[in-house]
């Protein structure tokens, strides 16, 4: 059994597979607005993101996937990484198939013994008493001590990073299914968390916008070829 697992993800084809998907992904910041991605494709998109792993195990970040235009409308004025204004078109806002906010749990729910984790200890992780206690002390001198995650903006930010895992493992995944994506921080987050609140019922005591996240068909080819720094530059062997 390790021998065939071993085997199967570990093939050449598996691995040039991989390799096409990020060079097929780019930034696309213009979708055809007719092609719309199957709701088998956009769950098993989404599947990535759940499982995706998180520090602790906390899962620290919630999914609104805005589809209503009028809604998304509601971000337009704010959210320059996402409007066209830099290329005179109704942007990832106006033209993607399937259009997503991370939220990031803030200190309400992420700081150390809150009632929100021990819920979720118990009853998503179903640990036993005696674990959760252990996980409880360990997490504290995490935050505490060992990062120094005390404030609540500062656990805001570490729930946003681990957002940030869920959000690679979507467009990759959507990469690998010839489905494009697009990661935006181009807003203003006071304002976004305005419209959140005043419009989608979203505590800003309890969640913050972290990132947005654009899926669909390019419109066209990318305009410029990918560029990355060479292997040899990123990595260093010790």
């Amino acid at each position: 059994m390790t021998d065939q697992t071993d085997t199967v993800f570990a093939s050449a084809d598996i691995q040039e597979q991989i390799l096409q998907a990020f060079h097929f992904r780019h930034a696309t910041k213009v979708f055809d607005p007719e092609r719309k991605i199957g709701d088998d494709e956009f769950n098993t998109i989404l599947e990535s993101a759940r499982l995706s792993p998180s520090s602790f195990g906390m899962e620290p970040w919630q999914l609104l996937i805005v589809q209503n235009p009028e809604k998304r409308e509601l971000f337009r004025d704010f959210t320059w990484g996402a409007n066209g204004a830099f290329n005179g078109t109704a942007g990832q806002l106006g033209t993607a198939s399937h259009f997503g906010i991370f939220l990031a749990h803030t200190g309400a729910t992420m700081k150390h013994h809150s009632d929100y984790l021990q819920r979720h200890m118990k009853e998503v992780k179903q640990l036993p008493d005696e674990v959760i206690g252990f996980i409880n002390g360990a997490y504290q001198k995490f935050q505490e001590q060992d990062f120094g995650i005390e404030g609540d903006r500062q656990i805001t930010d570490w729930s946003a990073r681990q957002a940030y895992i869920a959000l690679a493992n979507m467009m990759t995944t959507a990469a690998l299914m010839g489905i494009d994506s697009c990661p935006i921080e181009g807003f203003e987050m006071n304002k976004a968390s305005a419209v959140l609140e005043q419009h989608f019922g979203i505590d800003p005591a309890i969640y913050q916008p972290a990132v947005m996240v654009a899926f669909g068909y390019r419109a066209g080819a990318p305009a410029h070829p990918k560029t990355r720094r060479e292997l040899a530059q990123l990595v260093t062997w010790a």
